[in-house]
């Protein structure tokens, strides 16, 4: 049976808007990442899963993002999970919440806008339905 352990990461530092140490050092990562769509009833939640470099069966981990979406940082948090031996799942809880239905990266500057109008109901599905993955 696998378990879950759920992860709330919290930045008491701004986030700088170009994040390009943490994209350059998630590129240059081994493990293997990917996206997902997580699907809860009629949302779709984009995922972003890393996987670790081990034999044997994983713990998995939620990454939830703080008030600057799943941003670059967010998604290296998740890398560094999985390079300490955990299945890492970030969630984009903005997901379909930008025009045209895209999530933190085409919100840009309006992330922190829109991340104080979710629901947390719908905060509370979309983690229940990401952690139906594991």
């Amino acid at each position: 049976m696998k378990k879950l352990f759920v992860m709330a990461l919290l930045v008491c530092a701004a986030a700088a808007p170009a994040q390009d140490w943490a994209k350059a050092k998630l590129e240059k990562s081994s493990r293997h990442q990917e996206w997902v769509k997580v699907e809860n009833g009629k949302r779709k939640v984009d995922s972003f899963v890393v996987y670790p470099e081990v034999k044997d069966k994983a713990t998995a981990v939620i990454v939830i993002h703080e008030i600057f979406g799943l941003s670059d940082w967010a998604r290296l948090a998740a890398d560094e999970f999985a390079e300490a031996g955990y299945i890492a799942i970030a969630p984009d809880l903005l997901s379909e919440m930008a025009p045209n239905g895209g999530g933190t990266k085409e919100l840009g500057g309006d992330v922190g806008k829109v991340i104080s109008t979710l629901p947390p109901a719908q905060i509370a599905k979309d983690l229940v339905g990401v952690a139906a993955l594991v």
